[in-house]
């Protein structure tokens, strides 16, 4: 069988274009998520020009309303051992590359009204929102419009490691990681679309006899719970990746079952599920304000008009605080940005997610044979920052290289960043505002929503049809101001 194909790197072909574009799929940073063009070793440089044509002919778009893809440094693939080399970059991370997109003044915005009303009006079409309206339509209720400022995928779901693992300190994380996971397992059968997941494991490491006691105590919990994580000593973590140096680790701990799947399918399949069953997902629309009435949201306004509702639900990361107080509502939620890169793709080595605890740096290997790997920075302010720095690229290469020092060679291709959604907690936001009680909270994930969407959704759903739920008792916004705190203390980075 002939191909004719757009982008050689990725293998991405005319056929594959057409179907994004059967799919509505028009602007550039959505065909390049569906299709992945663009992604590999030339970041676009040899493919941009064809597809962009391709858009136009095939797409019937005109050329002044397509842009770029979204540059992403480094400019040229550049090897991890000159990376590790530099000493010198800025200890308080600047605001980083490219600079901000203003997805406001997208030609992409529909010129139409916003639906008049809906019963239930949900903010953001992340990994939350869009598995939540899924949910609620296979429930039968389908009068749902899920708002989204963006492009699908342009916010942390989109961003993210997709990293899934039960390995968690609290009975709560784990019951709801098991119950994703399960539903991972199932969602090709039941939603048409691959996610990619390859369970491998993950792999914990730690540098301090009290992260080894930390280890010790919540591998007990795990294990309470039918979670078949192992405390295993350095040597044992080399028999589970044989490339790696165990440089300063004191003990380590594996699942097998853990696993990482590809964030861009998943986000289609929920988007495309919940189309099939009546939802409405209205793209490059921003929520501009409520109206408010005798203590409840009588209205969402937005940029094409307001939306008469019964219910909102707020699931829009780490963009929800600036959210709610349109509302009035104060969340204790901060913004932070996490950097991650991408490497060119290797012959594959490496079956487990390996993270550091004591850095937060992780890296596993993705299906298409890339290093794909990530690593908190102690320095970096709150902020809704979303740039790619230099020094991360630095100390993200001294760090992989200290635990897997045969990578030196390899080349690093692309980098970018999300940001996490932190709590004081580091648990999540869930259920009705205190005053506002038709205003349902869904954020405050801090990283981990992505591989908790599945079964937090499944939940609010059934809770939001009028099952009873103690989740969205403990994990309440009231419990900041009751002093009850839901601590967890198994989050990377």
């Amino acid at each position: 069988m002939s191909k004719t194909l757009v982008c050689t790197c990725e293998d991405v072909t005319v056929e594959d274009f057409e179907k994004a574009i059967a799919r509505g799929y028009k602007d550039v940073e959505s065909v390049k998520r569906y299709t992945g063009f663009g992604t590999g070793v030339c970041q676009g440089k040899s493919c941009l020009a064809r597809a962009a044509q391709l858009l136009c002919d095939k797409g019937g778009e005109p050329p002044e309303k397509l842009g770029p893809i979204t540059p992403r440094p480094p400019f040229r693939p550049t090897r991890f051992g000159a990376l590790a080399s530099v000493e010198d970059f800025d200890e308080v991370p600047p605001k980083g590359i490219p600079p901000p997109i203003n997805l406001q003044s997208s030609p992409y915005r529909p010129s139409e009204p916003a639906p008049a009303r809906a019963k239930i009006v949900i903010i953001g079409g992340g990994i939350m929102g869009l598995a939540l309206a899924w949910n609620l339509a296979k429930r039968g209720e389908r009068d749902v419009v899920v708002l989204e400022k963006g492009y699908l995928c342009a916010g942390a779901s989109g961003r993210n490691g997709g990293g899934v693992r039960m390995q968690w300190s609290t009975r709560a994380n784990i019951e709801l990681a098991k119950r994703s996971m399960e539903l991972c397992k199932s969602f090709a059968r039941e939603l048409g679309v691959n996610i990619w997941l390859r369970q491998g494991g993950y792999l914990f490491l730690v540098r301090t006899d009290e992260g080894a006691r930390r280890l010790e105590r919540n591998v007990r919990l795990q294990n309470s719970l039918g979670v078949r994580t192992e405390l295993i000593s350095p040597d044992g973590a080399r028999d589970v990746v044989p490339q790696l140096s165990a440089k300063g680790i004191v003990a380590a701990a594996f699942n097998p079952d853990d696993g990482v799947i590809f964030p861009w399918p998943f986000l289609w399949g929920y988007a495309s599920g919940a189309q099939k069953l009546g939802v409405r997902v209205e793209t490059f629309t921003k929520v501009t304000g409520f109206q408010i009435a005798q203590g409840r949201v009588r209205a969402v306004e937005t940029d094409r008009g307001p939306i008469q509702c019964e219910q909102v639900v707020l699931a829009s990361g780490a963009w929800s605080p600036q959210i709610a107080q349109l509302a009035g509502v104060k969340l204790p939620n901060e913004p932070h940005r996490h950097e991650i890169l991408v490497t060119e793709p290797l012959k594959p080595f490496l079956n487990p997610l390996v993270s550091v605890l004591d850095s937060g740096l992780y890296f596993s290997q993705s299906m298409r044979g890339e290093i794909v790997g990530g690593m908190g920075d102690p320095h970096e302010p709150p902020g809704l920052e979303m740039g790619s720095t230099f020094g991360f690229l630095a100390r993200f290469s001294k760090a992989i290289l200290e635990q897997v020092p045969v990578l030196g060679d390899v080349k690093v291709v692309r980098q970018w960043a999300g940001c996490y959604d932190v709590t004081p907690d580091n648990a999540p936001i869930l259920g009705r505002t205190p005053e506002l009680p038709n205003l349902v909270q869904m954020s405050g994930f801090v990283g981990h929503g992505f591989m908790m969407a599945p079964a937090v959704a499944e939940r609010t759903a059934a809770w939001l049809a009028g099952e009873k739920d103690e989740l969205f008792e403990k994990f309440s916004l009231a419990r900041f101001a009751e002093g009850r705190l839901e601590k967890e203390d198994f989050i990377i980075g």
